[in-house]
C-alpha cells in the first residue's frame, strides 16, 4: 500500500510539474543534450549517435553531444544512463546488446532495459553477412548445412566474442538450422578474420558493415545476409531465408532511449524531431553508406518490441549455454 501511495505521489507530482511548467517542454531543448554511448568511439553504436545527434542538432538548434561510455559489453555506459536525470537533457543509444541479450547474459545487470528507460525512437538496423573462407567446401547455405550435419561438430565457426551479436547470430543458424558447428571466439571481429581468410576457421557470421571490405576485397566469400531483404550493397547476395532457412531473420537494432519518469511532452519532441530526421535524405545515406538502413517504429510498439527481441535471445543464450559472468 505504501508503494502504491508513493507512485501516486509520484505521477501526481509530474502532472502539477508540467502544469505549472508548460513551456518547458515545448520549448526544449534550452541547452545541450548528452546522448550516452555504452561503447568506444568508431563502433556501430557510436556512428549512428553520432550521424542522428548531428541531425537532431540542426533541427533543435541545441548540440547533441555523444558520450563515450565503454565498459562491460555496455553495461558500464548503459548503467550511467539509467541513473540520470530523466529532464530529457540526457539520453542513451541502446542496441540489441544492451536492450535485450544482456538480461540474458549477466546474472546480475545494475539496469533493467522496461523499468529503468523510456523508450524514445528507433534509429537504424543493420544485418549480418554469414561469410566463408575462400577454400571453404560450401558455396551455398544449403551446402553448408549440408556439410555441418554430415559432419557434426567438425566444422568451426568464428565471433567476435562471447555473447557477441557475431556469436549469437550463428547460434541462431544453428538452433533454426538443426546444425551443429563449434564456437571458436576471438577478440573482435579483425583477429577473426585472420584465421577465417587462412580457412581454419571457415564460417563467420559478421557484421555487414565490417564485412563488407573483406569481401569486396575477394578475402572471404559470402553465402548469405541475414535480413528480411538483400543488401543494397550486396545485391547478388541472397537472405538467409531465401537460401532455403525461412523465419531466419537478424539484425542488431539501434535506439534512443530516456531515464523513467523523463516528462512525457519531451519524449513525444523527441520522437517526431528523430522520425524527422530520418526521413532527410542526407541522413538516409549517410545510414545506409555505412551498411544500415533507417529503422522507423512507433514510440508505444518499442517496448512491446524490445520484450520480444528480449525473449526471443533469451531462448538462444538458455539453449546455447552462453555466459559470460
Amino acid at each position: 500500500m505504501l508503494i502504491r501511495g508513493i507512485s501516486v505521489f509520484a505521477a501526481a507530482l509530474v502532472g502539477w510539474w508540467l502544469a505549472v511548467n508548460p513551456v518547458r517542454a515545448q520549448d526544449y531543448p534550452t541547452r545541450a543534450v548528452t546522448i550516452i554511448v555504452p561503447s568506444t568511439p568508431g563502433g556501430g553504436t557510436d556512428i549512428i549517435s553520432r550521424i542522428a545527434g548531428d541531425q537532431l542538432s540542426k533541427q533543435l538548434g541545441q548540440a547533441f553531444i555523444i558520450q563515450n561510455v565503454p565498459g562491460a559489453g555496455s553495461v558500464v555506459g548503459t548503467a550511467a544512463g539509467a541513473k540520470a536525470a530523466p529532464d530529457g537533457y540526457t539520453l542513451l543509444a541502446g542496441l540489441t546488446g544492451s536492450m535485450a541479450v544482456n538480461p540474458s547474459l549477466f546474472a546480475k545487470l545494475p539496469y533493467d532495459p522496461i523499468r529503468d528507460f523510456e523508450p524514445v525512437a528507433m534509429l537504424a538496423k543493420y544485418p549480418f553477412v554469414l561469410v566463408v573462407s575462400k577454400g571453404f567446401a560450401a558455396h551455398s547455405v544449403g551446402e553448408l548445412i549440408a556439410l555441418a550435419k554430415s559432419r557434426p561438430g567438425a566444422i568451426n565457426y568464428a565471433s567476435a566474442g562471447n555473447g557477441s551479436g557475431q556469436h549469437l547470430s550463428a547460434e541462431l543458424f544453428k538452433l533454426v538450422t538443426g546444425t551443429n558447428l563449434t564456437h571458436v571466439p576471438y577478440r573482435g571481429a579483425q583477429s577473426a578474420y585472420t584465421d577465417v581468410i587462412a580457412g581454419q576457421v571457415p564460417v563467420f557470421f559478421d557484421n555487414l558493415a565490417s564485412a563488407l571490405g573483406q569481401i569486396e576485397g575477394g578475402t572471404v566469400r559470402a553465402l548469405a545476409v541475414t535480413g528480411s531483404e538483400r543488401s543494397p550493397q550486396l545485391p547478388d547476395v541472397p537472405t538467409v531465408a531465401e537460401a532455403g532457412v525461412p523465419g531466419y531473420e537478424n539484425y542488431v537494432w539501434f535506439g534512443l532511449w530516456a531515464p523513467k519518469r523523463t516528462p512525457q511532452p519531451i519524449l513525444d519532441r523527441l520522437n517526431a524531431e528523430v522520425k524527422k530526421a530520418l526521413a532527410d535524405p542526407t541522413v538516409k545515406e549517410r545510414i545506409r553508406t555505412t551498411a544500415g538502413e533507417p529503422f522507423e517504429m512507433p514510440r508505444d510498439k518499442m517496448e512491446p518490441f524490445v520484450k520480444a527481441e528480449t525473449a526471443k535471445w533469451a531462448e538462444v543464450v538458455k539453449r546455447a549455454g552462453i555466459a559470460v559472468q
